[in-house]
Order: C-alpha cells, then sequence, then structure tokens
C-alpha cells in the first residue's frame, strides 16, 4: 500500500493510522514471523483470476507481496458477480485486466504483470515455460505457482510444467456443488504431484465430460470460495515468512464443518516421467525442501492458588469440562445472596 501515492520503500513498524503496513509488521514485533518485510522478495504466478484466484491475489497484495503474474483467459459475465472481487461495471473485460485494474488501486507497490491466453495450447504452454524460470523479481525464477484453475486439462499442465522445471507449486480447487474445497502443497520429488494420485476423470481417459451431469450449471458461493481463497494464500504466507505449520492436502467439508489434513507421499511409477525424475534426484542428494516446522508457543507458568474454601483454578487445555473444582464447601442451606457474597470474597481475597 502507498502513503499519500508514493511508494513504500521500506515497511515500517510504526504503529500509526498513516502506516500502511503497521497491523502486518506487528506480526513480527509478536515474534510470528522473524522478518516479514522478506515477502517483498517473493513472486508468485496465479493461474486462474476466478472465484478462489482472484481472492487470493487481493489478499496477497494486500500482504504485500514482491510480485504477481496473472494468467486466465476468460472475460468477466454477469455469472460472475455472485462471487466475491469482481463488480459489474468490468463486464466485459478480460479478467486479468479487470483484476491488474483493481489490485493496483488496493496496492501500488506489488507489481502487477497479466497474461490473457491459454497456457493449454503448445504455444503458450513454453512461453509459460519462460515465465517460470525468468518472470520472477529482477528476471530470477518465480519463488512459487498457485493453481486456481477449475479443469483438469489446466491442471496437468501446470503439473508438467512444475514437474519438468522442479518448481514448487500450490494446487486448489472447490467441489461442483460448492460444498467442499482444498488446497495442496507439492514439492516435485519429495511430496506426490497430480499425476501421482489422479483423480476420478483419469478412469474416463481425460473425459471430463463423463463425470460432469449434462444441463447442470455448476454451482458457486462466495463462503467456500473464500475460505479455500483463505487457505491458499495463509499457506503462501506461512511457507515464504517460515511460521506456523504448511498444509500438504488439506481438505474442507463445508456440510460437516470437516476437515482432514495430511501428506501424500510421490507415486514411484508416476505417470509423468519429470516427476519421477524428480524423485530420483531427490534421493541422491537428500535435500528437502519441505519448510521447518517454526511453531509459536507462549510460555505457561504454574500458579498456586491458597484460600480458605479449597478451590483451584485447573488448566482449561487439560481438563476443559471442569475449570473450578470446589471442594469443602457446605451450600445447601445458604441462600442466593450468600452464594454471591462468597465468591465475592474469593475473587476480593489476596
Amino acid at each position: 500500500m502507498s502513503q499519500n501515492g508514493k511508494e513504500v520503500k521500506k515497511m515500517s513498524d510504526e504503529a500509526v493510522s498513516t502506516n500502511p503496513y503497521s497491523r502486518l509488521m506487528a506480526l513480527q514485533k509478536m515474534g510470528i514471523v522473524d522478518n516479514y518485510e522478506q515477502i517483498r522478495n517473493y513472486s508468485a504466478i496465479i493461474v486462474g483470476v476466478g472465484g478462489v484466484g482472484s481472492v487470493t491475489a487481493e489478499m496477497l497484495v494486500r500482504c504485500g507481496i514482491g510480485k504477481l503474474i496473472l494468467y486466465d483467459y476468460d472475460k468477466i459475465e454477469s455469472a460472475n458477480m455472485n462471487r466475491l472481487f469482481y463488480t459489474p461495471e468490468q463486464i466485459g473485460m478480460d479478467k486479468v485486466e479487470a483484476a491488474k485494474q483493481t489490485l493496483e488501486k488496493i496496492n501500488p507497490d506489488v507489481k502487477i504483470e497479466v497474461h490473457s491466453c491459454n497456457i493449454t495450447t503448445s504455444e503458450n504452454y513454453d512461453k509459460f515455460l519462460e515465465n517460470i524460470e525468468h518472470g520472477g523479481i529482477n528476471g530470477e525464477r518465480i519463488s512459487i505457482i498457485l493453481s486456481c484453475v477449475d479443469n483438469y486439462g489446466a491442471r496437468m499442465t501446470i503439473n508438467k510444467a512444475c514437474n519438468k522445471l522442479n518448481q514448487i507449486w500450490m494446487e486448489s480447487g472447490v467441489s461442483e456443488n460448492a460444498m467442499s474445497g482444498h488446497i495442496q502443497f507439492i514439492i516435485p520429488g519429495e511430496t506426490a504431484c497430480f499425476s501421482c494420485a489422479p483423480p476420478l476423470v483419469v478412469a474416463e481417459e481425460g473425459n471430463e465430460k463423463k463425470i460432469k451431469r449434462e444441463g447442470v450449471c455448476t454451482a458457486s458461493l462466495p463462503t467456500t470460495m473464500g475460505i479455500i481463497a483463505g487457505f491458499l494464500a495463509q499457506n503462501f504466507l506461512k511457507w515464504s515468512l517460515n511460521f506456523g505449520e504448511v498444509s500438504y492436502l488439506l481438505n474442507y467439508n463445508a456440510l460437516l464443518n470437516f476437515f482432514t489434513n495430511e501428506e501424500l507421499m510421490p507415486n514411484p511409477h508416476c505417470s509423468d516421467e519429470n516427476c519421477v525424475k524428480c524423485q530420483e534426484e531427490f534421493k541422491k542428494n537428500g535435500k528437502s525442501r519441505k519448510p521447518q516446522k517454526k511453531i509459536v508457543q507462549e510460555k505457561k507458568e504454574e500458579k498456586k492458588y491458597e484460600n480458605d474454601w479449597g478451590i483451584k483454578i485447573v488448566d482449561e487445555s487439560e481438563q476443559s469440562s471442569q475449570v473450578v473444582e470446589v471442594k469443602d464447601v457446605k451450600t445447601s442451606n445458604m441462600s442466593l445472596d450468600d452464594l454471591k457474597n462468597q465468591f465475592k470474597m474469593l475473587s476480593t481475597k489476596k
């Protein structure tokens, strides 16, 4: 975010209302992250700026990422208005151009690059590979790719590119009925790629039409998509700023309020030969690219309480069902006022 239209060259942690980064830099002051400003050294390619991708892009821009490259080839329609981010006056615009327009207003400090094209074509695929290798900050390799596409073909194209270049990426998706979603963190050679544990569409030889219901419009909810976008952006922040625990495969079911969090190992017989090569390379060098866990925990001090009534405070984490234990307190013949006075004396006694 800029101050009065001027680029902020250094993120200040000054707690004033005019500092657009003060609330973010507070994470550093609180010891959650070591150096928040390093987020400016990261670049990301987001493929698909629909319901999940556009909101993810907004979150990362508000967090101050260094550079974002957006890929999509659709235009904004009235049917997109049930989702977050886009507005009615942008109907008819290329999604990437509309996204750039909005994102640059939110935070001019972030470099935004857009490509309105289909990466699954041979010509655009080659350009996509080149952009991964040289599209980052100062012409360097891109930091990460965030897949927010809604079809199998595009996911497989991203998977193929990342395996070929040994590129770390995160995949995301929302179900056809908008009642579930997932994110997946993929490190070629160390975790399962998208081809290692393929979805049902593979059984149908890549024909998605065979598993989709004829004449039924895919549902979308801004709530579910916003939740998945939040998980994806949060996972990127935890990975890039090295805090908390990165999720490798997080599944969310909105109907049951149910989550699963697990890690899939790579398939040594994966159909993608570059995935197998990455596995072999990892076995040889043994250098893991998995982020180290850095979990901030509050220090707990054991406190002793002495009082005339035998009442003690129980740690909620150890005994959630019983917070206060009362011993030898005769209350059967006490009036309500007497009880209130007893507990009042307890709370004020030193």
